[in-house]
C-alpha cells in the first residue's frame, strides 16, 4: 500500500521535472470522492434502499434461527436428566446441524462472495462505468494530468478542495441519466437545444455580471476621482480664504497700531492744551 503511494508520488514528481515547459506550466491534479458521488445518484440510492430492505430481512431470519437454536439448547439442558444417552446425542447433533445451517446461510448472505457483496457490486458497477467515462471527458476538457479517487486504495494525506472534481463528474452523470430517460429523437433534440440554450444563458449571465461589475468599478473609480478633485478645489479655496483673512487681519492691526501711535504722538506734542482747559474751567467757576 505505502509502496504504491510512494511509486505514484515519485512518478508525478519525475513527470513534473522531466519536461521544462511542463514544469513551468505545472502538473494539474484532480480527485473524486466516489462515496459522495454514489450518495447523490438517485438510481443508486433507490436500489441501495431496496437492498437494505433485503439485508434487514436476512438479519431477521438469522436472528429467528439463532433464537430457535437457543431454545433447543435450553430445552436439552432442562430435560437432560430425563433423557437417555442416545437421545441426548441425537438432540446435540440436531443443534449442531442447525448451527451449521445458520452459519452457511450467513456466509451465503454476508460472506466475502455472498449475496450482499455481489448485489452491491452490481449496484456500484454501472455508476463506476459512468464515472470513468465522465472522468475521461473532464480530464480532457479541463486538461488534467492526474485524477485520483480519494476513497480507493491510493489514500491522499492532503487534498485541497479546489482540486475536487466530484461535482463535475456528478453533473455529467446526471445529464447522461436524463438523456437515457428521453425516448424519441425529437425529445432528444429538444433536450440538446435546452442544454445548449441553458449553457448560452449561463454564459450571457456571466458576461452580464462581468460587465455590470466592470461598470460598477468604473463608476466607483469616477466618483472617487470627482470627490478627490472637489476635495482638492475646496482645500485650495480654503487655503486662499485663510490667507486673505490673515492678510486682512494684519492690515487692520497695522491700522489700529498707527492710529494709536498718532494719538500718543499728538498728546506728547501738546501737553499744555489740557492744562489751559483746566484753568479756564477754574476761572469760570470762580466768577
Amino acid at each position: 500500500m505505502k509502496t504504491k503511494v510512494l511509486l505514484v508520488l515519485a512518478a508525478i514528481l519525475w513527470l513534473s521535472f522531466s519536461n521544462t515547459a511542463e514544469a513551468q506550466k505545472g502538473i494539474r491534479i484532480g480527485y473524486i470522492d466516489m462515496d459522495y458521488i454514489l450518495e447523490n445518484v438517485p438510481e443508486y440510492n433507490e436500489a441501495s434502499a431496496d437492498l437494505e430492505t433485503k439485508v434487514q430481512k436476512w438479519k431477521v431470519e438469522i436472528e429467528a434461527e439463532l433464537k430457535e437454536v437457543e431454545e433447543m439448547r435450553k430445552d436439552l439442558n432442562n430435560e437432560r436428566v430425563l433423557l437417555t444417552k442416545e437421545l441426548i446425542e441425537e438432540r446435540e447433533e440436531d443443534i449442531f446441524f442447525k448451527e451449521k445451517e445458520i452459519l452457511e446461510y450467513q456466509q451465503k448472505r454476508f460472506g466475502p462472495n455472498g449475496d450482499l457483496f455481489i448485489q452491491k457490486k452490481r449496484l456500484v458497477q454501472p455508476v463506476q462505468d459512468q464515472v470513468f467515462i465522465a472522468v475521461q471527458e473532464v480530464a480532457k476538457n479541463k486538461k488534467y494530468d492526474f485524477i485520483f479517487d480519494k476513497t480507493a486504495d491510493l489514500v491522499m494525506l492532503y487534498s485541497a478542495d479546489r482540486h475536487d472534481i466530484s461535482d463535475q463528474i456528478l453533473l455529467r452523470i446526471n445529464r447522461a441519466s436524463k438523456r437515457k430517460q428521453v425516448n424519441s429523437k425529437k425529445e432528444k433534440k429538444a433536450l440538446e437545444r435546452a442544454e445548449k440554450r441553458n449553457s448560452e444563458q449561463e454564459k450571457e449571465v456571466t458576461d452580464r455580471e462581468k460587465a455590470t461589475s466592470q461598470k460598477q468599478a468604473d463608476r466607483e473609480r469616477l466618483l472617487a476621482e470627482r470627490k478627490a478633485a472637489r476635495d482638492s478645489i475646496r482645500a485650495a479655496k480654503k487655503k486662499e480664504f485663510e490667507a486673505r483673512r490673515a492678510k486682512l487681519l494684519e492690515a487692520q492691526k497695522r491700522k489700529k497700531d498707527s492710529i494709536k501711535a498718532l494719538k500718543e504722538q499728538l498728546n506728547n506734542e501738546n501737553p499744555s492744551s489740557d492744562d489751559d482747559n483746566k484753568d479756564g474751567e477754574t476761572n469760570d467757576n470762580d466768577n
